[in-house]
């Protein structure tokens, strides 16, 4: 009894019982419980330090918040409501509109058509015929170019406005990539606008302001007539692929502004294809062509001119005293010198027939090689004009330098080259021979010149000395490079023979009933087989009161090819006395 009384005592003042296992309870774990699995040991309670730690760290993370909040909502409150309010508004482009280019006749050649909306990514070119009031930008006019051929090279091409793949432009202005459309792009391209737009979550437009409007691009009017230009090129491409010419070009010049009333070169690339870039495989197909499309062989052809350089050879002559105009000289369809690596043997330079006694007039008329050869180098006890001076009459007429018009650079072409002692030094590192004169004085050896070159030269001989700097601008100005010191008499010696050449010459193609054209051909052998050769013609009309100069080359075709570019000349000036007439008007 004393013993429980004793446990009853004890609960009785700790105010609970105990539990018989607590009774026999050991301070260590039975030997048989799993201790890996926590059996047979006691649990402690959650310290206070570790309890207050824990508090404290969510205390100082809900603070950090809190403080976060008061930065963003009071202190920088202002700043990010009208960051908010900037996200909300975004500047879009107004596109200006780019000016019109037509030619001389108010013909339209390049315009904008408005009704159309494009979208520009890293370079390709989506078009779609409408645009919606939720595109967050403004549509953007399609260019749009006649569809008359032989113009391309004239208008050239443009990029348009391009944006990156977050829809915003890092090009804004319409870009022109060659022809007018490059040469004149300040002026027609204008200066694009800008508005704000608001824009909701979805990107969609709410509203919108202009806050700048666009400024219109400048209208260029061109001197070219697109008529023209058409037949000329149309006739230079039936004779290229008819009889097989590797490619051609055309120039038509008035002879007292230096406006070009057609230049135009075959083949030749489509603006609009280039410009909308929609067809990747044309597109492809254009730039990969061998026929060289993109090469404006009006400007930039470099061309062996053959027998088109003797007027200027002739005027050299005539200024010098080397002949007397009526100075006849006895062909006989060759001539032969002493060659100067054996004596004893003979180099023969021979004529394309034996065309007998011979004046200035009519060598020019027949193209005679074997008078030129004379006159220009000098055989026996005639003196000959000598390669000095060929070089420098050449010169005095625009040959062997760039040519620039009065506007602009759109006319900048190749040099080319007259074949001189110096060039031959360094280009070949040898010495000058008088058979070197002799091919020079023909229009062969090294020489090279371009169509443009070759109708400014012309064009200074029609007009009795002034050479014009060419220009695509209608603007009825006369633009006057320089002065040819040369006698008007000797000027109306080459005119003469020019005449004869169209009347009984080789260049009778161009002897027509509606107007009096006065020629000159030239047929220039290529390579040393000189199975090819560039045709060439070249002249003015009307004989009596020049008004304009022509020149059109066909590169590359057989030697044994009888059609040529007087054929491709010829059919364009029957063209034009049907449907152009005015230009044979006096």
């Amino acid at each position: 009894m004393t013993g429980i009384s004793f446990w009853r005592n004890h609960l009785s003042e700790k105010g609970r019982e105990v539990d018989p296992d607590e009774i026999l309870l050991d301070s260590s774990n039975i030997p048989n419980y799993d201790t890996s699995q926590f059996e047979g040991r006691l649990e402690k309670p959650i310290s206070r330090v570790m309890l207050y730690s824990i508090v404290g760290f969510f205390v100082l993370i809900s603070l950090g918040f809190i403080a976060q909040a008061v930065k963003m909502q009071i202190i920088q409150g202002q700043q990010y409501q009208a960051r908010s309010e900037n996200n909300m508004l975004r500047p879009v482009p107004i596109f200006a509109g780019r000016g019109d280019i037509s030619d001389r006749n108010g013909l339209l050649l390049a315009w904008n058509s408005p009704s159309q909306n494009i979208s520009a990514l890293n370079g390709n070119i989506n078009i779609s015929a409408t645009t919606s009031d939720q595109n967050v930008n403004d549509p953007v006019a399609v260019r749009q170019y006649a569809t008359t051929t032989g113009l391309s090279h004239i208008l050239g091409y443009v990029q348009y406005p391009s944006k990156d793949s977050s829809g915003f432009y890092y090009q804004e202005d319409f870009e022109g990539i060659s022809g007018a459309e490059k040469y004149f792009d300040e002026r027609l391209q204008g200066v694009s606008g800008s508005r704000l737009v608001e824009v909701n979550a979805r990107g969609n437009v709410v509203s919108g302001n202009i806050v700048r409007p666009p400024i219109q691009g400048e209208n260029i009017r061109l001197s070219i007539d697109s008529r023209v230009q058409s037949a000329l090129y149309n006739n230079i491409k039936d004779i290229a692929t008819r009889v097989g010419f590797a490619g051609g070009a055309g120039v038509i010049m008035d002879i007292k502004t230096g406006e070009l009333l057609a230049m135009t070169s075959y083949p030749e690339f489509s603006s609009q294809v280039m410009s909308d870039k929609t067809d990747k495989a044309l597109v492809r197909s254009e730039l990969v062509n061998p026929n060289l499309p993109f090469l404006n062989r009006a400007v930039d052809g470099l061309y062996t001119p053959g027998s088109i350089v003797k007027p200027y050879v002739a005027l050299g002559v005539l200024n010098e005293g080397v002949i007397d105009p009526s100075t006849v000289i006895v062909t006989t369809g060759s001539i032969s010198i002493p060659n100067p690596y054996d004596p004893t043997k003979s180099t023969l330079f021979r004529d394309w027939k034996n065309l007998g006694a011979l004046d200035l007039r009519h060598a020019i008329a027949m193209s005679s090689d074997a008078y030129f050869y004379t006159v220009g180098g000098g055989y026996k006890d005639q003196k000959g004009l000598g390669i000095i001076n060929i070089d420098k009459y050449l010169r005095m007429f625009g040959f062997g330098t760039t040519t620039l018009d009065g506007s602009s650079s759109f006319l900048e072409n190749k040099a080319g080259t007259i074949p001189t002692p110096e060039w031959k030094k360094k280009t070949f590192d040898e010495d000058w021979f008088i058979g070197d004169t002799y091919h020079t004085a023909i229009g062969q050896y090294g020489f090279q010149v371009t169509p443009v070159q070759i109708v400014r030269g012309m064009a200074a001989i029609a007009n009795k000395g002034s050479l014009l700097s060419p220009t695509i601008i209608k603007d009825g100005q006369r633009h006057v490079e320089s002065n040819v010191q040369i006698p008007e008499k000797y000027f109306d010696i080459i005119h003469e023979g020019m005449r004869l050449s169209v009347k009984i010459g080789t260049s009778v193609a161009l002897n027509v009933p509606y107007a009096d054209f006065a020629g000159k051909s030239g047929t220039a052998e290529l390579g040393v087989s000189k199975e090819n050769v560039n045709s060439w013609i070249t002249g003015f009309w009307p004989y009596e009161n020049p008004k304009y100069a022509f020149a059109v080359t066909l590169e590359k075709g057989s030697v044994h090819n009888l059609i040529g570019a007087a054929a491709a000349m010829r059919q364009t000036i029957d063209w034009m006395s049907l449907n152009t007439p005015e230009y044979f008007r006096d």
